[in-house]
């Protein structure tokens, strides 16, 4: 692989950059990349796990985050829905007695749902609708679903079985979690657009989601997981971890990893993508935990800030993945 410089209007670098995505962390990132790099040269393959039927209606939120956030439509106070939507069909339906607003749903964002389900029920796939989206919205970076099949998770809690939209938003992630399970990702098979994508990647990137819940139901479908332990022979794959002290900047990847026994540290997303990446980016307050990294996982380790806390920090982020994937690049230092 090649990494070609040129001057663009938005950057400086040409390259191929596929990336693994959930709902929130990752997309702040790749509002930082897409000063960067040109939309057209990214590829987004996204978290379908939290899909789920609303009301009769196919919600696919991570994907359309990820949709909003390069229609320049999202929300990017809350990274969910459109940004200065309404909510009227909510208050309209509490006149009717029907109470839906724990799991909030714009006008706006309502219309998207509502064309999804319509083309699905008429036979076309995930995919097939995503890149229909992707179209009527002008978008020209490559997204794409994980998988056409449908996958969900669920969360055992002190108060039961919760599906992730119940634990996440219903219960803003409060209750006890015992175990995390995936009904549907053992027969869950990537597309040939995602498997091609990755196969003409120049380098892979894990974004910062949740590990458990975001990116493991990406990883773990069939032919994804294979596919990435071959590449990372030959492209830089790198991770940018979620948790900073021990901590993630939002969610509860912490209470996930714990509950299926991992290290709720930056060690621990590393223990998660051991075999997949070549490096790890994590927070420089736990520079401490590099060379445990480095010498226990033999993952290479960069370090800076990675709170996102405004665009000046998402692009200086964004910079230090892509210096990353340069340097593993040019010393040639893949995993074997």
């Amino acid at each position: 692989m090649v990494i070609m410089f040129n001057v663009g209007k938005q950057g400086v670098l040409h390259m191929k950059l596929v990336v693994l995505s959930g709902g929130t962390g990752t997309p702040k990132l790749i509002e930082g990349l897409r000063r960067i790099l040109d939309d057209k040269e990214i590829t987004v393959i996204v978290n379908v796990a939290d899909n789920f039927w609303w009301n009769g209606l196919y919600v696919a939120p991570d994907v359309d985050t990820v949709l909003y956030l390069f229609a320049n439509l999202l929300d990017t106070e809350k990274y969910w829905g459109i940004i200065g939507d309404t909510f009227n069909f909510l208050q309209q339906a509490k006149v009717y007695g029907i109470e839906m607003d724990w799991f909030n749903i714009g006008d706006k964002d309502l219309a998207v749902h509502l064309v999804r389900t319509m083309l699905l029920k008429k036979g076309y796939t995930l995919t097939q609708v995503t890149k229909y989206l992707a179209k009527r919205l002008d978008i020209s970076a490559h997204i794409l679903p994980a998988t056409d099949d449908h996958i969900e998770t669920y969360v055992l809690t002190n108060l039961g079985n919760l599906h992730i939209q119940e634990f996440l938003v219903k219960y803003r992630f409060q209750p006890e979690v015992y175990g995390i399970t995936f009904p549907g990702l053992d027969k869950a098979k990537a597309t040939e657009d995602v498997i091609e994508e990755l196969k003409g990647a120049d380098a892979i990137l894990i974004g910062p989601s949740n590990p458990i819940n975001s990116i493991t139901p990406i990883i773990k479908v069939k032919g994804i997981d294979e596919l990435l332990m071959k590449l990372r022979k030959r492209i830089p794959i790198v991770a940018v971890s979620p948790l900073i002290s021990g901590r993630p900047v939002s969610g509860p990847a912490d209470k996930f990893m714990k509950a299926l026994g991992y290290e709720p540290t930056s060690y621990g997303v590393a223990k998660i993508y051991q075999g997949y990446i070549d490096a790890i980016v994590i927070d420089e307050r736990d520079h401490f935990l590099k060379d445990r990294i480095e010498k226990e996982l033999k993952v290479k380790v960069a370090m800076c800030d990675t709170l996102m806390k405004d665009l000046d920090s998402k692009v200086r982020l964004a910079r230090v993945v892509i210096e990353l994937i340069e340097a593993i690049e040019s010393e040639g230092s893949h995993q074997v």
